[in-house]
Parts: structure tokens; sequence; C-alpha cells
């Protein structure tokens, strides 16, 4: 695991890198959405990343064989939100409960499960219909899960406010204090991603080098290998609030931060007939990763999810 470069100045996240069967390697980067630079590209962090000699060393000789993306909900114990409703539930990793710094989430996801389930046994055992699990949000404000994620709680924040370093060693004392038992007496605060994102006026251009086609490669090249489909004629399930926003503020304010922010290459600034710019959405490029939805500066892209079932096919992954 690695944490910090390429990344620079406020952004923060790390990549992973794990061996596989059959000599493979599986290996990814995460960039926090909370960064502040318009200009940055989650993607080429990544290819920037996989250049570094320790990666590249391990990378060099062989293929390329698949690609996806995700945006992690690792908000924890700050952003879990109400876990049930009519005729469902949240659980694990779309509840939020991954636990940050030990890069986990996996016995979160399988416990809630657990908790959901046996609140739907209950309910269906009493022939009760109509109504909300309100024993699973019960199971879980007394579970270890709460209690996991309440430990860690200000990790994410720390970093976020006070940088890699500093962050990390605040993160660290304070989970040592949990750890004893001396509970902290504060709760830090988490904000939006989307309302991180500065002003393009007040940030540095970033320049990424091209890809080489060896270790490092384009999105769309990549986007091929995600085995995504879309039916042409369905409806596009990637919905602007308002149509004008996009060329209106999102591009002269923030530079047109879609462009970067999606792994996909799904949307783009072309011009019109007149040299106008214009927003387009490629939306069967899709690979359902719903960064827009998330990191949106002006909140207007809702992601819906498509018609029949379109998306990516991962193999392997």
């Amino acid at each position: 695991h690695t944490q910090g470069w390429p990344l620079s100045e406020g952004a923060n996240g790390g990549g992973f890198l794990y061996h596989q069967a059959d000599n493979q390697v599986a290996l990814g980067f995460v960039t926090w959405l909370n960064y502040e630079n318009p200009n940055l590209s989650p993607f080429e962090e990544m290819q920037r990343w996989k250049q570094h000699p320790e990666i590249r060393k391990i990378l060099e000789g062989g293929k390329r064989v698949s690609y996806g993306a995700r945006a992690i909900n690792d908000g924890g114990f700050q952003a879990v939100p109400k876990l049930y409703f009519p005729g469902g539930a949240l659980i694990g990793c779309s509840a939020g409960f991954v636990n940050v710094p030990r890069i986990k989430g996996t016995h979160t996801a399988m416990k809630t499960g657990m908790m959901a389930a046996e609140a739907a046994y209950e309910a269906i055992v009493a022939e009760r219909e109509s109504d909300e699990l309100t024993a699973y949000g019960t199971a879980y404000e007394n579970s270890w899960v709460r209690e996991e994620l309440r430990v860690v709680r200000n990790v994410l924040p720390a970093v976020e406010k006070y940088g890699d370093f500093l962050g990390t060693i605040i993160s660290g004392i304070n989970m040592w204090a949990e750890h004893l038992k001396i509970k902290m007496p504060f709760t830090m605060k988490l904000h939006p991603d989307w309302s991180r994102l500065k002003r393009a006026e007040h940030c540095h251009p970033i320049v990424y080098p091209k890809p080489d086609g060896v270790i490092s490669f384009d999105r769309l090249s990549s986007v091929f290998l995600s085995n995504t489909n879309h039916e042409e004629d369905q409806p596009v399930h990637l919905q602007l609030k308002d149509p004008s926003i996009p060329v209106d503020v999102n591009l002269p304010v923030f530079a047109g931060p879609s462009a970067r922010y999606c792994p996909a290459g799904v949307y783009e600034f072309v011009e019109d007939e007149a040299g106008k710019p214009k927003f387009q959405i490629n939306a069967q490029n899709c690979v359902h990763c719903k960064t827009c939805d998330i990191k949106d500066p002006s909140q207007n892209i809702n992601w819906v999810v498509p018609e029949g079932g379109g998306g990516p096919n991962y193999p392997n992954m």
C-alpha cells in the first residue's frame, strides 16, 4: 500500500498492489474526491503512480488485461445515513461502513448484512408488512461495527485538514488513545466532496505526461477493457438537472472538471457548429463509478440506474 505520491497539495489518497495467481497483479490508485484543484485527473494520477520505479519494475513485461473504476463510500462514522426505508435497507459499503485506516470493509459488510437479515426475518415471522426494519438500525447502534467506525472517525477529516504527514500523525495518536480506552472528546466534521473544489483561477494547471502504451495508457483504450456496453437507443442515465450549468458555470468557473474527474471519458466539452462550447455526454462509456454524482461542483448530475443490464463487465476483478 502507498500513501500520497504523486498527489500534490490539496489532494490525498494512495495506491495498492496485490499479487495474484497465474502471475497476475491487481493494482489501483485511490484519489479522495475531496481534492481542491479542478485540473486534477484521478485516472492520470494513477498513470503517474504506475511509473514509480518500485511499481514499474513489477509491471514491466506484463500485459494490461482489465480496467475498472469505482467510487468508494468511505465517509465512515460521521456519514452513515439512515439505514432502512420501506422495502429495503442499506448494508455494507453502500452505507459507508469502510474502515479507512484498515483499508477494509468486507467484515463490516458481512456483519451489517447479517443484522439486516435478522431484522427482516423477525419482520416476516411477525407477519409485518409495509413498515421499516427499525430493528436493524437499533442493532447497528449497539454493534461492534459502530464502535469500530467511532474509533477511527477522525482519521479521514484529520488528513483532509492537516495533510498526509501531520494528519497521519494526529490520526495515529487519536487511534492509539481510543485503543487505550481514552475516548477523544471531539468528532471532526466532514465536508461534502463537491464543496471542496476551488475556482480554476486559484489553482495551478497540471500537465500530465503522455501515456507510453507500456506502463501508462489512455482512458478510451482502458474503458474498452472494461467491456462496458449500453444499448444506444436507451434514455441517457446521466441526467442533468439544468442543461445550461456545465457550459455557463462549470466550464468558466471550474474549467470543466467533469472532463477530468470521470475515469471513462463520458463527459466532453466540444465545439458546436457555431464554434461555441457544447457539453457532450458519452453515456455508453460509463463504468458506473458514480464519481460524477459525487464530485460535480454544482451538484447538477444525477446518476440513475440505466435501462436493462448495461454497464461494465469486469473479468477477473
